[in-house]
């Protein structure tokens, strides 16, 4: 039986459709979603190089229209995002950290406009959705490799912040080195900046003084105290072995497609926005991964390494997620 709707349904329909925030009516009448996105560090930067690369990877495939500033200071981020909602985009994606209650005043300021945001806390309403940074199943084989090839059994790592993100990835590594060498000693710094590759390697170098022989960089310039003092590093978010050949031998990276594609998949299903995208950094989702330079890493440090990877990625071994700040 072929029904035909009343004049009074359809009028209903309709009012429906109206009452649907503005970001996800716009999303119903195109396929690509307009992304605007405000970095608070140079692109270039390892955390937001991995973002902006997929960003201009969901571009290239058609997914997405994409703009952004770089380098915006605290001070400025909350008119950024208003001015980027101002002239119509439908997400607006940004680093909440050092703005959280004004990025939230902006979100609620602007219902009809969908946020994406790193963040400690929580989403918020319909269209506030936030991220946490989880390459830590990564770090965490990373540590394994690494706690097999030390020569003095001393690890240090250089951070940006001691915000549970970078405490979590580099009590991950710590995990994974005591995991295959319960005797192992530890050296941290935090470099007190999101990007100072030479404050990172100052770090670095103290830690070599003091007796490690590799090296966790969770900032950028980490390795470069290792490769002058002729020690082995380990790199986080992106792939830093061909920018230190020899020296970086594993990489814990963090692909942030897969939750690009989430949050855009909502959009166009016209499903709210205001939820944790955390999951999608997962290694399940292909949101980290490890990297490593096999003719760096010694053949017998493999197998227990690989057989506790295909344990993550099955659901069967969970890396402790520790946001504490590391000693």
């Amino acid at each position: 039986m072929k029904l035909t709707p009343t004049r009074r349904q359809l009028m209903v329909g309709a009012a429906a459709t109206l009452a649907l925030p503005a970001y996800i009516r716009r999303t119903n009448a195109q396929s690509v979603v307009r992304v605007a996105a405000v970095h608070g560090s140079p692109v270039e930067n390892a955390w937001n190089s991995r973002i902006h690369l997929a960003f201009q990877e969901a571009a290239s495939a058609g997914a997405i229209e994409y703009e952004f500033s770089e380098g915006v200071a605290p001070t400025d981020y909350p008119r950024a995002m208003a001015e980027y909602a101002d002239a119509g985009a439908q997400l607006v994606w940004g680093e909440s950290y050092a703005v959280e209650r004004e990025a939230r005043e902006v979100a609620a300021d602007y219902p009809d406009t969908a946020f994406l945001m790193g963040s400690s806390g929580g989403a918020q309403g319909d269209n506030f959705g936030v991220f946490g940074t989880r390459n830590h199943e990564a770090a965490y084989l990373a540590g394994m490799l690494a706690g097999q090839m030390s020569e003095t059994g001393t690890f240090g790592s250089v951070g940006g912040y001691p915000i549970p993100e970078v405490n979590m990835v580099i009590n991950a590594f710590r995990a994974g080195v005591t995991e295959v060498n319960p005797d192992a000693t530890f050296l941290n710094g935090f470099i007190g900046a999101w990007f100072d590759p030479a404050r990172a390697k100052e770090a670095g170098i103290a830690q070599i003084d003091a007796g490690a022989d590799i090296l966790f960089g969770e900032r950028i310039g980490t390795a470069d105290a290792a490769e002058e003092r002729g020690i082995k590093a380990i790199g986080s978010l992106i792939d830093y072995t061909p920018r230190y050949p020899g020296t970086v031998f594993a990489n814990a990276i963090w692909n942030y497609g897969p939750t690009i594609e989430a949050i855009v998949a909502d959009l166009q299903a016209g499903n709210p926005v205001g939820r944790d995208y955390t999951e999608f950094s997962f290694m399940s989702y292909g949101g980290n991964e490890l990297i490593f330079d096999a003719a760096q890493v010694p053949a017998d440090a493999l197998p227990v390494m690989e057989a506790k990877q295909a344990a993550v990625v099955a659901g069967e071994f969970e890396v402790p997620m520790d946001g504490e700040e590391p000693a």
